[in-house]
C-alpha cells in the first residue's frame, strides 16, 4: 500500500505532552513538522511506517511531536463564532438539540436592537428556527429559555469541550496522548 506524505499529519504535543489543541486537533503538516526535526524544536515521539528522501538522508515520517519548549495556554479564549459554539457544544442553547456549525448562528440573548452587546455573557448558539422564533425580542417576549447561560469559557473549558468530538481521523499512535488525563470508569 503506497501512502503519500501528505497523509500523514503529526499530533503536536505541548511540552507536557498534551495536545496543544483538541478541537480542532493540533496536526501539522509533514513539511512543517520535518522542519521542526531539523531545527531541533521538538522530541520525536512515534512514527510512522512511511519515510521520506532526500538525494543524502531518510527519515521516517514523525507522527507524534512534542515541543521542546512549553506554549502557555491562554487563559482568554478568543471571542470567535466557532468558540461559541464549541464552550456551547454545537447545542442550540434554546432546544437543545445538537447541529454541525454550518448549521448554527449565534443569537443575542438581548438584542442588540435594544442595546445588546455582542459579548461572551450575551451571545449563544442558535440553530437557525430558534433563532428565528426569538428575532429581535427579549426572552420573556419570545416565549424561548436558555437552557445554559451564557459565560466566558477559560481554555481549559473549551479543551475539555472539544475532547467530546474526536476528529474523524485517528492515527493509532495519537490515541495514548489524546485520552490519558480523562477520568478512568470504575
Amino acid at each position: 500500500m503506497n501512502v503519500t506524505p501528505e497523509s500523514c499529519p503529526a499530533l503536536v504535543l505541548n511540552a507536557d505532552f498534551r495536545p496543544l489543541s483538541y478541537f480542532p486537533l493540533s496536526l501539522w503538516s509533514w513539511q512543517d513538522t520535518v522542519k521542526s526535526v531539523f531545527l531541533d524544536r521538538v522530541n520525536v515521539v512515534s512514527e510512522y511506517e512511511r519515510e521520506v528522501h532526500s538525494p543524502s538522508f531518510s527519515i521516517r515520517l514523525p507522527s507524534v511531536i512534542a515541543l521542546k519548549d512549553y506554549i502557555s495556554l491562554s487563559r482568554r479564549p478568543a471571542f470567535t463564532r466557532f468558540n461559541v459554539f464549541l464552550r456551547d457544544r454545537f447545542s442550540c442553547q434554546y432546544c437543545g438539540d445538537l447541529f454541525h456549525s454550518e448549521e448554527l448562528s449565534f443569537d443575542h440573548v438581548v438584542p442588540r436592537s435594544r442595546g445588546g452587546r455582542t459579548t461572551w455573557t450575551n451571545v449563544v448558539a442558535a440553530c437557525g428556527v430558534c433563532n428565528l422564533r426569538k428575532g429581535s425580542r427579549l426572552l420573556r417576549e419570545s416565549g424561548l429559555h436558555l437552557l445554559t447561560r451564557p459565560r466566558q469559557p477559560t481554555t481549559h473549558m473549551l479543551q475539555e469541550n472539544g475532547r467530546a468530538f474526536p476528529p474523524n481521523y485517528l492515527h493509532e499512535s495519537w490515541r495514548d496522548f489524546l485520552y490519558w488525563d480523562s477520568e478512568l470508569e470504575p
